[in-house]
């Protein structure tokens, strides 16, 4: 299993325009799960990221910042799940 995990807030766009590229990329894997998490309801997440936001986790571990690349956001799945 690999947890990537999408940091936002609320009234974001680029998280609005982050979201679907993820969900889009998190689908096409089995064993990519996704979850999302909001710095508005995390007061650890929003001193770490608040600057940053969107951040894209992988298994916990920063992936991307402010846009996500689709290609690289699947290379990157793809080769946790085969490690």
């Amino acid at each position: 299993m690999v947890e990537i995990t999408l940091i936002t807030k609320p009234g974001c766009h680029l998280c609005d325009d982050a979201r679907p590229v993820v969900e889009r990329v998190v689908a096409r894997f089995e064993g990519a799960t996704l979850v999302e998490r909001s710095i508005l309801d995390e007061p650890r997440l929003a001193e770490l990221y608040s600057d940053d936001i969107p951040v894209v986790l992988i298994d916990g571990r920063q992936h991307s910042a402010w846009r996500v690349d689709e290609a690289k956001l699947a290379e990157r799945i793809q080769a946790r799940l085969g490690a």
